[in-house]
């Protein structure tokens, strides 16, 4: 059985998030991307722990699920059959300390086996001093070292995922304030270290490039503070799934493990599913405030220095790949897993009938006859034959999705918090006016 997961998402409860990030639009959202297992983000949260323990009920082996009486359905999203969305207990926590001479700001994702097990994590928190009723994503006076001890100590089963691993301001190998290695980080808890979120901004090419990363599983979630985000980056599992067997997937997903076939486990991680890291807000240097974005081979004859106003750029996630690279582009390792570039559906609409905004009213009626059409965004995406779409989208929506799988896309690339932008169409190939979208 084939399950995309998001593992890294948000509650209404979290700063700059959208008040519709509910138990129950969650469930519901996810049905629609078409999400099998989804982290329930934020658990740290008082208020938001509370409505949990309302809402979701145990599955059984560490998943929960919304109990039947908060199950929502949609007026327009009208598949054949619906499945059951998972959640497994999940949060995003930012550690800010100083630590070898610096101040660090990381962020990481902490899951945990139980609703029993994530309360005590929280309860543990508290008796430290630590803040977490401000922010559905709390800042720990914590060094992450002393985090990933936190958790293992309230329950061996908890795991630590580094978020986001290149991100400049709040990241690991961040430009800003990160390290250069796992094991400067967390020191002799490395091993406890078994997956990292590779983020928006890169792929798994880039980060094949860091043989250090050989080690650890490489996955992707959307990180999603509005629920049309959630699934725009996934992991895909096949096999039952438990959280035990989760962990254990991504305890063996990694290219080492891979390689020589460690992947032992009746549930295995085969892949994930990627935004194309020039659409992410940090993959080039630059400096937004001037519009000004470089690549950086071009930054650094600039000397790091915005060419207008003479300041500081910010060192983006590829040049900071670069810095801690041995490893050439284009190299793939053995026992590297499978990934695919993903656009999202109503974006390829949007584009494939010369529509101007995600949210045009032609984009909206086809998104929904096409999701319920696929079971579900991603399925639709990722598996829907090309034969059965021809039966019910235009020849130019074909093209799109044709484009998308054979990864043909024309690419801007993002900087200094300003998203980038994929083209599946060249320019002298838009069309001023709406295609016919149905038959």
């Amino acid at each position: 059985m084939r399950t995309y997961a998001d593992l890294h998402i948000h509650s209404r409860f979290a700063r700059a998030c959208s008040p519709q990030l509910t138990p129950e639009n969650i469930d519901l959202w996810c049905r629609i991307k078409g999400l099998g297992l989804v982290a329930t983000g934020d658990f740290t949260h008082p208020k938001w722990f509370a409505e949990l323990s309302q809402k979701l009920e145990p599955k059984g082996n560490g998943l929960y699920r919304l109990k039947p009486e908060f199950r929502q359905q949609h007026p327009r999203f009208t598949p054949v059959a619906q499945h059951e969305v998972s959640f497994i207990f999940g949060t995003e926590v930012a550690c800010i300390y100083k630590h070898a001479g610096s101040v660090r700001r990381v962020h990481h994702c902490i899951f945990a086996p139980s609703l029993e097990a994530a309360g005590k994590i929280s309860a543990e928190l508290v008796r430290r001093g630590k803040n977490i009723a401000s922010d559905g994503r709390p800042i720990l006076g914590l060094t992450s070292k002393a985090l990933l001890e936190l958790i293992l100590e309230v329950d061996k089963a908890c795991v630590l995922i580094p978020a986001h691993i290149w991100t400049p301001w709040f990241a690991i190998f961040g430009s800003k304030s990160g390290y250069d290695s796992i094991q400067e980080c967390f020191e002799e808890l490395t091993p406890h270290i078994f997956a990292v979120e590779t983020g928006l901004s890169s792929d798994p090419p880039m980060n094949w490039r860091v043989s250090a990363l050989d080690s650890v599983a490489l996955v992707s979630h959307s990180d999603a503070h509005s629920l049309p985000n959630l699934g725009r980056e996934a992991d895909v599992f096949e096999g039952e799934l438990s959280y035990q067997s989760v962990m254990q997937a991504l305890r063996e997903g990694n290219p080492k493990s891979v390689a020589r076939g460690g992947q032992r486990s009746a549930t295995k991680l085969t892949g994930t599913v990627e935004f194309f890291p020039d659409e992410g807000r940090y993959h080039y240097d630059g400096h937004r405030a001037c519009k000004v974005c470089l690549h950086p081979s071009e930054a650094k004859k600039k000397n790091n220095l915005c060419p207008v106003c003479g300041r500081e750029l910010t060192i983006g996630v590829l040049s900071r790949v670069e810095d801690l690279a041995d490893r050439a582009m284009g190299v793939k390792p053995a026992g590297v897993l499978a990934y695919t570039g993903l656009l999202e559906l109503d974006k390829l609409l949007a584009e494939a009938q010369g529509v101007k905004g995600r949210t045009a009213k032609a984009v909206d009626n086809l998104y929904w006859y096409l999701v319920s059409f696929g079971g579900g965004e991603l399925p639709l995406l990722l598996n829907s034959s090309l034969e059965s779409l021809a039966t019910v989208a235009s020849e130019r929506i074909c093209e799109a999705f044709s484009r998308l799988r054979a990864q043909q896309v024309e690419l801007t690339p993002g900087y200094d918090g300003e998203y980038g932008s994929v083209r599946l169409f060249k320019p002298e190939e838009q069309v001023g006016r709406l295609q016919i979208s149905l038959f």
